[in-house]
């Protein structure tokens, strides 16, 4: 009898192989981290052979631990780092270029001139995306404008391109399969959300072959079978899903209006929405979750660019704590942040604002402000950022939450879960494994393959969770929104320009280090306010100044 399924987790610096049993516990897993490549300022590349040589090593060893056979192993469901880009040769399988990651702005140049260009097709309203150097079409379209020859060889059949769960598959089938499924097809900015085909306009305006674009099929079927040489036996693979789509599903978020977020080194929220798309008017982005027996199902994705990473930087940067876990004592060791707010902004604003060129701040400092009042602050800003973002999401899907489903690494931190239950005056639900994504790959994969029998089976494998209930009074909630709105809602940028603009007098502008501090901050006193606010210096001052 086959006794589990196998899930290659390809994340953006490390591959994971996990094993998962009939009751949807992790048996064991094995993990290696590959090397990042920054060749330029704002480039991010990978080597897609590290890549696949890493994940195939996390597979052998996590088979190894679990004394485990082909013949043990009923499918592989493969999750993946979403956007990433991937081109490489069909008959040989080796890669044509480095793999620009999901990360790399290179092409934001480009992206800015689709905006402006009246020939671009209505990229929002094909895709339920907005255009961005995040998404693969114009890194694709990049790579096929710099290496000679590629555009003519793509359309000779002879170039493929996917991401990376398209990439591993192939690898894997030895050669054989050249598809991906409909989650990561949705995340290239290329394919029309509600034919769920790849779009002929876009394809022509950003002149990539369709010959060499991926087979789209559901999240959960028979994509193909692993070569017997590689894993020694015959797997089928089953199941496939981006990160934060198979998170989703493995938080068993398959009612429409059930919402998780993943608070990792940023925050990733999806609310599912049904079998039909939600188009968004507050800034989100509307994305395929899955698509399962042929019927798709849709979500609202909010991205928040810094969660987890302002505690590393408070670590790492600032000196303020010496662990990631010590935050959450620090927090709990004060009643407030004494008026103290900030906007973790250290590489802009994501959903809703989408403000690239804002940088981090805090406000509404005192004498009587001191590092326990700027972690809580810190931590309080992961809290407000989701506040935002479901606001959005409640407004754009007309829906009313009852829980939040959370994950990721700082769901760990038990005054944040809490604090956020409070702000949102709704449960926030944690399940007591942390291993969602993964578990979202093999829940789909078992189902492909009939490991699992129906979603309701998946629903009565529902894990102990943490279950953090408000216990905030509305109207404390409504005064901790009212500071943080009139504190927060203002981007560096905006202050820069907002000082002068209201008359305040400036009394003193220091540049200043704290503690070990690698950023130089201005630190700004304002007379009429009694406050004193602290910006990073990020190069919009160094434009403005």
């Amino acid at each position: 009898m086959k006794r589990y399924i196998m899930v290659f987790d390809a994340g953006t610096t490390s591959c994971r192989t996990i094993l998962f049993d009939r009751s949807g516990c992790e048996v064991c897993a094995a993990q290696k981290e590959f090397t990042q490549y920054y060749p330029q300022p704002g480039w991010v590349e990978h080597d897609p052979s590290e890549i696949w040589s890493t994940q195939m090593g996390t597979a052998l060893e996590a088979m190894l631990k679990a004394d485990a056979s082909a013949a043990d192993i009923a499918a592989i469901g493969i999750t993946n780092q979403r956007e990433t880009t991937v081109v490489w040769e069909r008959e040989t399988g080796m890669p044509v270029c480095p793999a620009i990651v999901w990360q790399c702005r290179r092409t934001a140049d480009r992206c800015d001139a689709l905006k402006k260009d009246a020939a671009c097709p209505p990229i929002r309203e094909i895709t339920g995306l907005l255009p961005d150097p995040y998404f693969s079409a114009t890194k694709l379209a990049w790579i096929l404008d710099h290496h000679e020859n590629l555009r003519e060889r793509a359309q000779a059949g002879e170039i493929c391109f996917g991401t990376v769960d398209s990439w591993l598959l192939y690898k894997l089938t030895g050669g054989s399969v050249h598809r991906t499924d409909v989650s990561n097809a949705s995340r290239t900015m290329l394919f029309n959300i509600h034919t769920l085909d790849w779009d002929d306009s876009l394809l022509r305006y950003f002149r990539i072959p369709r010959e060499m674009m991926p087979q789209v099929c559901d999240s959960s079927c028979v994509f193909g079978a692993s070569d017997p040489s590689l894993l020694g036996g015959v797997i089928p693979i089953c199941g496939i899903a981006g990160d934060q789509q198979a998170a989703l599903f493995g938080q068993l978020c398959f009612a429409p209006g059930s919402v998780k977020n993943t608070y990792g080194t940023g925050a990733f929220l999806l609310m599912n929405t049904g079998t039909q798309p939600v188009r968004s008017h507050k800034g989100l982005l509307t994305t395929v979750a899955w698509r399962i027996d042929g019927i798709p199902t849709y979500a609202l994705e909010g991205s928040v660019f810094v969660a987890g990473a302002v505690v590393q930087w408070l670590r790492d940067e600032m000196g303020l704590l010496r662990t990631a876990e010590e935050s959450e004592e620090l927090a709990l060791s004060v009643p407030d942040t004494n008026g103290a707010y900030f906007v973790p902004a250290f590489t802009g604003l994501g959903a809703p604002y989408w403000d690239a060129y804002a940088r981090g701040t805090i406000v509404g400092l005192t004498r009587g402000v001191n590092r326990k009042h700027i972690v809580r602050a810190a931590l309080e800003a992961i809290a407000y950022q989701t506040e935002k973002v479901l606001s959005a999401m409640r407004e754009d899907a007309c829906v009313n939450m009852s829980a939040l489903k959370a994950d990721g690494g700082a769901s760990a931190n038990r005054f944040l879960m809490q604090f956020q239950a409070d702000i949102l005056q709704m449960e926030v639900r944690c399940p007591k494994s942390v291993e969602t994504t993964a578990r979202g790959a093999a829940y789909l994969a078992g189902l492909g393959c009939g490991f699992f029998s129906s979603l309701q089976d998946l629903e009565s494998l529902a894990l102990p969770e943490d279950i953090f209930s408000p216990t905030m009074a509305q109207e404390d909630v409504q005064k901790t929104g009212h500071g943080e709105k009139r504190n927060c809602d203002y981007t560096p940028v905006q202050l820069l320009y907002a000082v002068p603009a209201f008359s305040l007098f400036v009394l003193s502008a220091l540049c200043v280090c704290f503690g070990r501090c690698k950023e130089i901050l201005l630190l700004i006193t304002t007379a009429n306010k009694n406050q004193c606010v602290v910006v990073k210096l990020g190069a919009a001052f160094y434009d403005l100044y």
